[in-house]
Formats: C-alpha cells, sequence, structure tokens
C-alpha cells in the first residue's frame, strides 16, 4: 500500500479539490483526505503508478509537490537536518563573506560545491580561508540581522518531537550557528564545523576533521544506533551535494528547494511547500501540528 501526497505552497493555497479527485480516478485511489484546506490532501494507492514523474513535471508547473511513499512506517521517530538553505533561509558562511568583502566570490563557490561541482572540504576550507581577519563579534551580528529560520521549521520540530520523535541538526556550517539555530528551534543536539579563532579574530581555518558528505552519514548512523532506531525510521532533510548520502541511507530522505543535480537523486521532492510539507507526508493534518 503507498499514499499520494499533493501539496501546495502554504502562501499560495491553490491546490484544487477537482485536481486531487482527477488524479485519484486516473490513479485508481481510495478516498481522499484533505490534511489542510487547499494546501494538502492524500489518498491510499494499492501500488505505485507507471507515470508517477511524468504527472509529477506537470504538477510542477502548476506548483503543485506530489509524494508517493509507502503507507507503513511513515511517521518517523528521528529528525536529521541540514541547516543552511534548509532549517535558515541563508548560507551562512556567504553572509559572513559579505561583511568580510568577498560575497560574491564566496557565493560562486558556495553553489558550485552545493551542486556538487566542487570537492566540498576544499571548497569549504577555500571559502574559511577568505574570511582571515574578520572580527569574531562579525558572527553575532550576522546571526541578528541576517539569519531567518526556514518557514514551517518550528512546527516541523513541535510536532515531531510532541511525537516522539529525536531531532538532531547537522551542518557543514559552523557551531556558533548550528548552536543558535538548535536553541531556537529545539533540536536535541547539534555537529558542525568550527571557525578558528586568534585574538577574536577569525584565523582563516576551520576546526579539523571537516564535518563534511560521510560525516553527515556517520551521524545518522551514531544517533540512530544510540537511540536503538533503524535507518528506516529516520527522515533526513538537505538541499545540497553533501547532503545526499544522509538523504540516500534515511527512510524518508527530503530534497527541500534542493540544487537541481541533488534533487535528481531523491525520490521526496519539495520545491513548492515548506518545511511543514515533510509534516504531511507522514500523514499530520494541519489540527495536529504543535507550536502554531
Amino acid at each position: 500500500m503507498f499514499i499520494a501526497t499533493l501539496l501546495a505552497a502554504p502562501i499560495a493555497r491553490n491546490l484544487d479539490p477537482a485536481l486531487v479527485e482527477n488524479l485519484r480516478n486516473a490513479w485508481g485511489g481510495g478516498d481522499a483526505i484533505w490534511l489542510a484546506a487547499d494546501e494538502a490532501a492524500e489518498f491510499p494507492l494499492d501500488r505505485l503508478p507507471d507515470n508517477q514523474w511524468e504527472v509529477w513535471e506537470d504538477l510542477q508547473d502548476m506548483g503543485i509537490d506530489l509524494i508517493v511513499l509507502p503507507a507503513e512506517g511513515r511517521r518517523k521517530k528521528m529528525l536529521l537536518a541540514d541547516m543552511d538553505s534548509t532549517m535558515i533561509q541563508q548560507e551562512c558562511i556567504d553572509e559572513l563573506a559579505d561583511e568580510a568583502g568577498v560575497g560574491e566570490r564566496v557565493k560562486d563557490i558556495t553553489a558550485r560545491a552545493m551542486n556538487g561541482e566542487l570537492d566540498f572540504e576544499g571548497a569549504l576550507t577555500e571559502r574559511v580561508g577568505l574570511l582571515k581577519g574578520l572580527p569574531e563579534s562579525v558572527i553575532a551580528d550576522v546571526i541578528e540581522s541576517r539569519i531567518t529560520l526556514m518557514p514551517g521549521g518550528k512546527a516541523l520540530l513541535a510536532t515531531m518531537k510532541a511525537n516522539g520523535a529525536y531531532a538532531a541538526l547537522v551542518s557543514g556550517g559552523f557551531t556558533a550557528f548550528t548552536g543558535h539555530v538548535a536553541g531556537a528551534l529545539g533540536f536535541d543536539e547539534n555537529r558542525a564545523n568550527t571557525l578558528n579563532v586568534a585574538d577574536e579574530v577569525l584565523t582563516g581555518t576551520v576546526g579539523m576533521p571537516i564535518l563534511g558528505r560521510e560525516a553527515k552519514v556517520q551521524a545518522l548512523k551514531e544517533i540512530s544506533a544510540r537511540l536503538g532506531l533503524d535507518h528506516t525510521e529516520v527522515m533526513a532533510v538537505g538541499d545540497g551535494a553533501n547532503d545526499l548520502g544522509m538523504l540516500g541511507l534515511a527512510g524518508a530522505g527530503v530534497a527541500l528547494h534542493a540544487k537541481p543535480s541533488v534533487a535528481a537523486e531523491c525520490d521526496i521532492r519539495i520545491n513548492h511547500g515548506d518545511l511543514t510539507a515533510l509534516l504531511y507526508i507522514q500523514g499530520y493534518t494541519r489540527e495536529e501540528f504543535a507550536g502554531v
């Protein structure tokens, strides 16, 4: 048994009931259930549709996300999340680079690294090197004035935790930022890289070993083992090439507003919805959301 979920962007709320019914009829699905009016609906299927991805393409043009998942084990017991452009709307290193006057150069390297065109560790080392001499105090200024949470994050964390899930933030970014974001959203733990500082100034180096793609995979393995969970009980979410390992290993790997090369390797692609989409695909209704 499978569940097909259709999602519109919360700000658009343009999910047409006629569209849901037409697809349900075409695929021979069961009765549709509305998880949120005009925003999210689902229906059961006996088998995977042969034309799932052709329909997905058509719906993308309409601003609708389509996800088809096994009905069994939908609600996950652990959330493993990337931070930059996932739980927050920015790339922290790009924001620091703006303050250092090297914003455009660093943003170009970041974009290429997240799309898998560059080695992550080498790209991170190069970008951090360009921050050499930046006062450490700028980090707090950037957090205060530039960093904004991704919509839906508070509801996602509050709802999953209210239902017994564990939440870990694992980032190729920096501990100064993950500590803030983890505290603001309620993550149980966070892991990231460390910016080295001497005399209250960034040295242009990063603490070793660098937390990259394999470290995220290792985090999933370590934390799930510690909690006695199977990988199938984990939902992971990210947007960059360094997230692909954990997205592939998790029971539900969500590519959220991801780079094209990343989304192409994931079966769960959220391009229009926000982080509440991760609740809808687990079968939560809007009325079940906590912390909103």
